[in-house]
């Protein structure tokens, strides 16, 4: 309940400190739209559907690329970290294009495969798959050679090694990844909504795209906040359960 009530504190507060500087008119109110405006717009858009047909439309695009990035990605992260040629060559490509901005895919996306589903796909597996790989690969070589060696003395050899030492051992940072490839799964597909202009679905990007090119500021504001609200209850729901885990597991819990 004390968590709860500083972070409620604190949300009011930025709340009210956003709504004087509107009143104040300490930027336009065209740059800075007014709390009110963008409750205003949440709710007209949550009562004509387009709220939800949007967000459903772009989780869509989002994991479907996102779990595409993690069946590549960890079975490469481990083919990476065991064997030198594929570090010195995969593991290279994979830490470039890992620095390299989303954006920076659409328009190759575009050139291939036009204004369709598959260059959002694409977008959105290239934003995932080489976070996924790094720290796969990552937490492969910090295993604890001594549980190798020890899994070994009692038997354990091949693919049993793999799947019930190697893989538990190197989970907290697979997590890791996991979180850092869905952050970048999250920018790669805004970058894809924005550019890519298709008919077959209208995701929060183009919500966010339109809204910019009309000038409507509480439009841009109010998808941003989506966004930021998915991304926090993914993280509450998904991934820290999944932390407390392996913490748990681990004896590393505080």
């Amino acid at each position: 309940m004390k968590r709860f009530l500083t972070a409620a504190f604190f949300f009011a507060l930025l709340i009210a400190a956003w709504h004087w500087a509107y009143v104040r008119r300490i930027w336009s109110p065209v740059l800075v739209p007014s709390p009110e405006s963008v409750v205003r717009y949440l709710w007209e858009i949550a009562l004509d559907g387009s709220l939800w047909s949007s967000t459903v439309v772009t989780m869509k695009r989002l994991l479907a690329g996102y779990f595409i990035g993690l069946l590549a990605g960890v079975p490469l992260g481990f083919l990476t970290a065991r064997v030198q040629a594929l570090r010195d060559t995969l593991g290279v490509l994979a830490l470039g294009f890992q620095g390299l901005p989303s954006v920076c895919w659409v328009p190759l996306a575009l050139l291939w495969f036009g204004q369709t589903e598959g260059a959002m796909l694409f977008v959105v597996v290239m934003g995932t798959l080489w976070s996924v790989v790094l720290a796969t690969e990552t937490g492969v070589r910090n295993v604890n050679p001594i549980y190798i060696r020890a899994a070994r003395t009692m038997g354990s050899s091949g693919v049993h090694t793999w799947v019930h030492v190697m893989l538990p051992a190197s989970l907290p940072f697979i997590v890791s990844g996991m979180k850092q490839g869905w952050a970048f799964a999250w920018r790669s597909l805004m970058a894809a909504e924005i550019y890519v202009t298709i008919l077959t679905g209208f995701g929060l990007g183009h919500l966010l795209h339109y809204g910019r090119e009309l000038h409507a500021m509480e439009q841009v504001v109010a998808i941003m906040m989506i966004i930021v609200l998915i991304g926090l209850l993914t993280d509450k729901i998904l991934f820290s359960p999944f932390e407390t885990f392996l913490h748990r597991r681990w004896g590393t819990e505080k």
